[in-house]
């Protein structure tokens, strides 16, 4: 399986691609031109916030600009972060749980961390912090 990074990275840029050359679409839309289920999209979505590349245009549309999302997917990555710290590792189920977000959030916050290059997905089904070297 491919690392997070790798994998997250790659659903942005399909992503970033998309905008790029269409403009401002729809949630759905980019879904369906990516071929990028729900949470890939989320993740790339989450990734592309922490670029600062992608805004909300209205409730359910994105376009490149700078981003307005870095409140709402900063601070849910932060949840995420603190459970992580906290606990040492957790499955999906239990980081969902313990940082009260729901799948589109986390999905997001998940690609942000991502994007910072501070979590992995380890062989047993968890996520972890990526240590300092």
């Amino acid at each position: 399986m491919r690392d997070l990074t790798t994998k997250y990275g790659d659903n942005a840029g399909k992503i970033w691609s998309v905008l790029s050359e269409k403009g401002c679409l729809k949630k759905n839309d980019i879904i369906t031109m990516t071929k990028l289920d729900e949470k890939d999209f989320h993740a790339g979505l989450g990734w592309l916030a922490r670029e600062n590349k992608v805004s909300r245009h209205d409730e359910d549309s994105f376009k490149i600009d700078n981003t307005n999302l870095d409140n709402e997917i900063g601070s849910h990555a932060g949840r995420v972060w603190k459970v992580l710290d906290i606990w040492g590792d957790a499955d999906y189920d239990s980081m969902k749980r313990l940082s009260d977000l729901d799948d589109e959030e986390l999905h997001a916050a998940l690609g942000w961390l991502a994007r910072e290059d501070k979590i992995i997905f380890d062989g047993k089904n968890r996520f972890n912090l990526k240590q300092s070297i």
